[in-house]
């Protein structure tokens, strides 16, 4: 679905990823484990096409982000970590904004737009402009439109701050539901809680550098982490 391959992206004289290789199959909710700054939001950019990088190959589905980046992001969905959505819209034309980009169809995005913004309790509030939206109902739009072509591939960056309980809990459903269906996850966290329940499997990243991939049971029984996972536990405090 998602391979990394020696990824690599610099700024200055700093190393923000440093020669990342990572594999997210069919199936799986993959979690990208970090402290603040360690590397994860430029990973995700730079997987999603939207950032540059210097070395390295990043493909989905065999298709290169950098030759091939219309198909691509056909096949995938991206929500950052505080999304910059257009302020000046209603949030029914913005769902619909997106669904014209992606071709999807009045009676798909219909019954999309339904069953999601009445689960997340959002449909009262289409017909009002984003601007006045807070940061978790600006959130929770952000979910549905990455939704709404239905795609193989979702990348997400911190998903879940902001979000009430029960918008997190119905997310992680969603999330479970993609993969069941043969699609992939990946997305970033710090709080090694959500990460330990949720995910099939984990990479940790410390300064731009992969420290250890695999199962939650794997890393977390690899006892070299001791450190990184006081750290991670510190900063979710």
């Amino acid at each position: 679905m998602l391979k990394i391959e020696h990824l690599t992206k610099t700024y200055g004289e700093k190393k923000a990823v440093d020669d990342l290789t990572l594999h997210i199959r069919p199936g799986e909710i993959y979690g990208f484990i970090g402290h603040n700054g360690a590397g994860k939001t430029t990973t995700l950019k730079a997987v999603a096409g939207i950032m540059q990088f210097d070395a390295g190959e990043v493909t989905i589905n065999g298709r290169s982000i950098q030759t091939d980046p219309l198909s691509c992001k056909r096949e995938m969905a991206y929500i950052p970590d505080n999304p910059d959505l257009y302020d000046y819209m209603t949030g029914i034309k913005y769902l619909n904004f997106i669904a014209d980009i992606f071709g999807v169809s009045a009676r798909e995005r219909q019954e999309r737009i339904r069953k999601y913004a009445d689960l997340f309790e959002l449909t009262d509030d289409l017909a009002q402009p984003i601007a006045a939206y807070s940061h978790g109902m600006k959130q929770k739009l952000a979910i549905i439109s990455a939704w709404m072509h239905s795609p193989r591939l979702i990348l997400m960056d911190e998903p879940f701050v902001g979000l009430d309980p029960k918008a997190s809990h119905l997310l992680k459903k969603m999330m479970r539901e993609v993969c069941n269906e043969g699609g992939a996850i990946f997305f970033s966290t710090h709080v090694l809680e959500v990460a330990e329940k949720l995910c099939d499997k984990v990479a940790i990243i410390k300064s731009g550098r992969l420290v250890r991939s695999g199962t939650m049971e794997e890393v977390k029984g690899d006892e070299s982490l001791e450190d990184v996972f006081l750290e991670l536990e510190g900063e979710s405090c």
